[in-house]
């Protein structure tokens, strides 16, 4: 049915639709029954086309069209189509490897100018790879295999967008070692009957990481020494448990100068007088902190956790704005 061609039977999407959420966990022992998807570094949003014309939301919910101009407007995309999808904001370091931290540039932004700015220095590319919605149709009761079907007839995949391949019948360590290879976070694990279950996090997709990640809030700061003197040395960050922000740790690697710009203006006008976390820091970290209110999320990649709660070795790779600190819980 195109556009304008709407009967009694049309439905428009609910103003408060929200992305289905994957759990995490190893491979499946058995890949029958199930596709597997490469997982992108990026900002999860909706994206409801109509007229050539986007409107992007993120996984709060919230308008993010403006920042992204680049998608805003699609001329041809689906075209007399009416389509919600699913997917990923990328930004592709050089071209081929996505790149988080670049992203997180696009982000940050606090104008419209700003971003039609940024949008020429870091492109975006929107990656879809669920469908649903379609001319007045919800597709949310549809099994996975359908709706990749949809999706795929579309034919998307010029300009700044782009369908990534679902791999159905295949090995899904044979896929997590191409996702390796190609320096990608992981892999999805998604059940080929499954229906699509919004804002719900859902076993019937898993979503398996190459390395570890998890979101942490920022609760302050030490001052760097050397190289580093006069600016952030690290993070100072903790996870919710209990209703406690509780302390995990200190991410002293990963920024670039711009990255420390952006996070000491930020940190500035959220100083506090006391720590945030629960109990007792260890002395060490504790030594000429500053502290500040626990809003920001940021995430990091690291290596495990220490027997005392610890992330090992952890990298900072940006910040969450789509994320609310409240939410943040140990992930792995």
């Amino acid at each position: 049915m195109a556009t304008g061609q709407r009967d009694q039977t049309w439905q428009d999407p609910p103003a408060g639709l929200r992305p289905m959420l994957a759990t995490a966990g190893p491979l499946p022992s058995d890949d029958t029954g199930w596709a597997y998807e490469l997982k992108w570094d990026g900002l999860r949003a909706l994206a409801f086309c109509t007229d050539g014309v986007v409107r992007l939301t993120s996984r709060t919910g919230r308008d993010i069209t403006t920042t992204y101009p680049e998608l805003a407007r699609a001329p041809g995309l689906t075209g007399a189509r009416e389509a919600v999808l699913d997917g990923e904001i990328v930004a592709f370091a050089s071209g081929s490897w996505p790149d988080f931290e670049a992203l997180q540039q696009r982000m940050n932004i606090a104008s419209a100018a700003q971003a039609v700015a940024l949008s020429a220095q870091i492109p975006v590319s929107y990656l879809a790879f669920d469908l649903l919605w379609l001319d007045g149709r919800p597709l949310l009761a549809q099994p996975y295999a359908r709706r990749r079907e949809l999706l795929e007839g579309l034919g998307l995949d010029r300009g700044h967008w782009q369908v990534p391949p679902s791999f159905r019948g295949e090995s899904g360590p044979d896929i997590q070692a191409v996702s390796v290879q190609q320096r990608l976070e992981g892999v999805m694990a998604k059940r080929i009957a499954s229906r699509y279950e919004p804002g719900r996090r859902s076993a019937a997709w898993l979503k398996v990481k190459n390395v570890f990640r998890q979101e942490v809030v920022i609760g302050g700061w030490k001052p760097g020494e050397g190289g580093r003197a006069g600016w952030i040395g690290s993070l100072l960050v903790g996870v919710h448990s209990g209703g406690d922000l509780v302390y995990c740790g200190h991410v002293g690697t990963g920024f670039s100068q711009q990255t420390l710009r952006m996070l000491a203006d930020k940190l500035a006008a959220l100083r506090r007088d006391t720590a945030p976390f629960a109990g007792q820091l260890p002395a060490e970290d504790a030594r000429s902190a500053r502290w500040v209110e626990p809003v920001l999320v940021a995430e990091v990649a690291f290596a495990g956790w220490t027997r005392s709660g610890r992330l090992r070795g952890p990298a900072y790779k940006g910040l969450r704005d789509d994320k609310d600190a409240a939410e943040v819980v140990r992930e792995s």
